[in-house]
């Protein structure tokens, strides 16, 4: 199937207009976000954070069996249909070496799993995959098990703190331990006024200029980091030679294209074997991931041979 710009991946629950109707029947506190739009259409008010916290409670809900979801107020609150589409491209990226076959039960690393564990809870009902989410923030890895617990996905979905300032595989990947592939949403901004910036614009997207709140939230781990999202790839190119046995891939969106030759030149620089750039967007959104292996395709096929799920 040929994907038009715009389009979300053939296999994303979310390529259709929102259903309010059935999204309310399984989340009935949806009805109470409910507005009209100039053109008399049933829509919701994208400018308030309760519903979309409330959208995203009926997507998890109708689409892919989360019973119970919850973040704390001013965590990152993500949109489901781009989140989906990172897991589906994944997917197609580890179906290469399993004769085009998406693998049920590969094991992915989370880098960054968040409040709202958003990747585990998709790719776990999508793919049967097993999670390994890591976090920094305590109360983001308190919100995330307490969504595990509730839905009681322990057996699928485990969590690690990571402990030690500035590490993002050390500490997480264990001794003997192999992942099919990591996944990551790195902070983007380079400065908390870098942040800030981002968010008055959206602010000013949505005509909220006079108030204080944003639709999407995120703490400061989420939103920015020192040298911004380029300084944190690196980062974990870096690191990423360390644990070369014992990944497949290794993978990370990366929010700005302009960003790209920097990251290159690390891979080149780290000696990956195989870089891959993984474009997806959502409406006039445009976004990508890249994906880069120390093993070569020999390698490659082996382990899958050998890790059959």
């Amino acid at each position: 199937m040929t994907r038009q710009k715009g389009e979300l991946h053939p296999r994303n629950r979310h390529r259709s207009r929102y259903d309010l109707a059935a999204l309310t029947r399984d989340c009935p506190a949806l009805a109470g976000f409910i507005i009209q739009s100039p053109r008399g259409e049933d829509t919701i008010d994208f400018a308030n954070p309760q519903a979309v916290k409330t959208l995203n409670q009926a997507l998890l809900a109708h689409f892919y069996g989360v019973a119970q979801w919850d973040i704390p107020d001013g965590f990152l609150c993500p949109p489901v249909p781009g989140r989906a589409d990172y897991v589906h491209h994944l997917a197609d990226l580890l179906a290469e070496n399993h004769q085009g076959a998406v693998p049920r039960g590969a094991s992915v690393l989370d880098i960054g799993v968040g409040a709202n564990c958003i990747y585990p809870l998709i790719g776990h009902h999508d793919y049967g995959w097993r999670f390994t989410g890591s976090e920094v923030n305590a109360d983001a890895l308190k919100s995330a098990n307490a969504i595990i617990d509730a839905n009681k996905l322990q057996a699928r979905i485990r969590l690690r703190r990571q402990k030690t300032p500035g590490a993002i595989f050390t500490g997480i990947i264990h001794k003997n331990e192999q992942y099919d592939a990591t996944m990551c949403n790195p902070p983007f901004h380079d400065s908390a006024a870098g942040a800030q910036a981002g968010n008055e614009r959206k602010r000013r997207n949505l005509g909220l200029e006079d108030k204080p709140q944003l639709n999407f939230g995120g703490q400061q781990d989420e939103l920015w980091c020192e040298g911004g999202e380029v300084a944190f790839i690196t980062r974990m190119i870096e690191e990423s030679k360390s644990f070369a046995r014992q990944v497949m891939w290794f993978t990370s969106l990366v929010s700005r294209g302009d960003n790209l030759p920097a990251l290159y030149r690390a891979l080149e620089q780290a000696g990956a074997v195989q870089v891959v750039k993984k474009e997806m967007s959502q409406g006039q959104k445009q976004s990508r991931f890249i994906a880069w292996t120390f093993l070569d395709a020999t390698a490659r096929q082996r382990w899958a041979q050998r890790n059959k799920a």
